[in-house]
């Protein structure tokens, strides 16, 4: 470094700020400043011009483990593959069933109501499960442990922080009004096949 450093860029170190989703793996580089709160900047504003990123489902861990033909590589192509089909099953519940929804309401037809409320249900059950999913592979099956352990070598002070964003959370919301939903279509369904009968 050089000599002519302002008092902002001394107190700063260097970062990099890794993204995980469900389709995609990013990482920026960036600097943390004295007290500055990181996570409201990368998430908000000031993203890194330096955004790399790689589809999640070429690489499933995050550290390269040499070669691809492991059985937990095998593993966890498959265990991605698992909550992306429970997502797009999900996504297709929802279609259908706000499909069933929009047209069961000009004619009252309890059934199409019935339908799309178990729609909606199912959809919730699948988001769930994604969410389950997501969850037991940032916590276990990542192997940050491992990853941590081979970072150090080369810098002592390294640390991993999992925290899960915005999307994460709002995701958890949108579970529990899709099975919300779905319970009230059923109840309607339920109500207009009482009254016409």
């Amino acid at each position: 470094r050089s000599s002519d450093l302002t008092a902002e860029e001394e107190g700063s170190q260097l970062l990099t700020l890794h993204h995980e989703g469900f389709f995609w793996r990013c990482w920026f580089d960036g600097k943390s400043g004295n007290g500055a709160n990181i996570m409201s900047k990368f998430w908000f504003t000031n993203q890194s011009p330096s955004k790399n990123c790689t589809h999640a489902y070429l690489s499933p861990f995050p550290m390269n483990r040499g070669g691809n033909s492991t059985a937990a590589y095998e593993s966890a192509i498959i265990y991605r593959g698992f909550w992306t089909v429970f997502m797009l099953l999900g996504v297709i519940a929802i279609l259908f069933g706000g499909f069933f929804i929009i047209c069961a309401a000009p004619f009252s037809s309890h059934r199409l109501y019935k339908a799309g409320g178990c729609l909606f249900i199912t959809a919730g059950i699948f988001f769930s499960l994604v969410v389950v999913m997501y969850v037991i592979w940032v916590q276990a099956m990542s192997n940050l442990d491992e990853y941590k352990k081979v970072r150090r070598e080369a810098c002592a002070y390294f640390s991993v922080y999992v925290r899960y964003g915005w999307s994460f959370i709002l995701a958890a919301v949108g579970i529990f009004f899709s099975l919300f939903a779905g319970m009230l279509f059923l109840l309607a369904g339920r109500t207009i096949q009482m009254h016409t009968e």
